[in-house]
């Protein structure tokens, strides 16, 4: 399903995105992050408490066998990833919370994804179930490049910005390739590939965005705040999974377990293009309903 060069170059993405993840920000952007907990709170648990749990049903009512089961649950279980920052930017979202938020649950990552997912894979076949050293392993190595991105902002902030930079062009340009080389060899596979996968592929972003935002909404986040918080659950890390699908297994295992998480990072561009859109022209609207209640609250104080 992936060829050897494709494998070497979605490592070389992971590590070159999370070094320009990590060049994104500041040691003091979490102390700030500290003072307004809310919104990452909210995110935090919408990420590893309901998008695992939404991911088991899922699985669970589509009957899907034990080896896609796995992996659509450790889909719900990876963090957000940096294409969601993409997606902010272009909805008109909070950045700079979105980016807090994928590097946060990155971060957490290194215990929350082998917990959550040994909780919800207890009772499958032991063949398929992923050890947490190897998600530990991988995790661990990847925020190496996070730390040390990081300490370049801080060293120098101009390096900081260039690596950031870097790191977004390049994994867009790695992902867009991957897609375009992935999709001809592979197109009788999508031909048979049974309807349950698509289901399952496309629908756990599509809950995720809702719940991630109704979710908000109720613990009262502004609508702009909850449009963040649902693009950061909506969008897990889909190459990251894929990751971690090929450092734990070989031969036959592997090209089953990667369906799903391949899939996943194929559809969730076009679906998160919709949501975007739809969440762009909110936000127009908000901001053009707060520019004319400026004017009109202005206009009796100039008479």
């Amino acid at each position: 399903m992936l060829s050897p060069l494709e494998e070497t170059l979605l490592a070389i993405m992971m590590a070159v995105i999370m070094l320009g993840m990590g060049s994104s920000l500041t040691f003091k952007d979490f102390r700030i992050a500290l003072r307004h907990p809310q919104a990452i709170g909210i995110g935090f648990a919408s990420q590893y408490l309901f998008m695992p749990l939404l991911a088991f049903l899922i699985g669970r009512a589509l009957q899907l066998p034990p080896i896609q089961a796995v992996s659509l649950i450790l889909m719900g279980c990876v963090p957000g990833g940096t294409t969601s920052n993409i997606f902010a930017y272009f909805s008109k979202s909070l950045l700079g919370l979105s980016i807090l938020m994928t590097v946060c649950s990155t971060l957490l990552a290194v215990v929350m994804v082998p917990l959550v997912l040994t909780l919800y894979t207890s009772g499958i076949d032991a063949a398929f179930r992923i050890p947490s050293s190897n998600i530990i392993a991988v995790l661990g190595v990847l925020l190496v490049p996070t730390l040390i991105g990081m300490w370049l902002r801080r060293r120098n902030a101009n390096l900081g910005a260039c690596t950031e930079l870097m790191g977004g062009i390049l994994g867009v340009v790695v992902i867009v390739f991957l897609i375009a080389t992935w999709v001809p060899r592979n197109w009788q596979l999508l031909m048979t590939t049974g309807p349950e996968v698509y289901l399952a592929a496309v629908g756990l972003g599509l809950c995720g965005f809702m719940i991630g935002y109704w979710f908000s909404r109720a613990a009262r986040l502004d609508p702009l705040k909850a449009r963040t918080v649902s693009l950061e659950t909506g969008i897990q890390n889909g190459p990251l999974a894929v990751l971690i699908v090929t450092l734990s297994f070989t031969g036959d295992t592997q090209q089953q377990m990667l369906l799903i998480p391949v899939m996943y990072s194929l559809f969730i561009v076009i679906t998160s293009t919709f949501v975007t859109f739809y969440y762009r022209r909110r936000s127009l609207r908000e901001e053009l309903a707060r520019d004319q209640a400026k004017v009109e609250t202005a206009a009796p104080a100039r008479g």
